[in-house]
């Protein structure tokens, strides 16, 4: 069981400010934190592979290819640009 005194430590530290009624019921919940943990310590896990995610997780990326483009749609857009250069649209530098 942990001590009231504990608790009033652990209290401090977290920067809580408890009545003695509170000081009671967290000493009875952290006691049975306690002691939840010292039963799975009991568990068995030899056989048990360590995973960093609970379910099969992989990352899914396309291939990186150049789709072939329209070369009537980027004629057209090309003649909305303001600024054109050499085929591309020309845009004012940001750094």
């Amino acid at each position: 069981m942990i001590s009231r005194e504990e608790v009033r430590h652990i209290a401090k530290l977290a920067r809580l400010g408890i009545t003695e009624n509170e000081e009671e019921k967290f000493q009875r919940e952290l006691s049975k934190i306690l002691d939840y943990i010292e039963q799975l310590k009991e568990v068995d896990i030899s056989n048990v592979l360590p995973t960093s995610h609970s379910i099969s997780v992989e990352n899914v990326v396309r291939k990186d290819e150049i789709k072939q483009q329209d070369l009537e749609v980027n004629k057209r857009i090309l003649e909305q640009a303001p600024d054109k250069k050499e085929g591309h649209i020309r845009v004012k530098s940001i750094l």
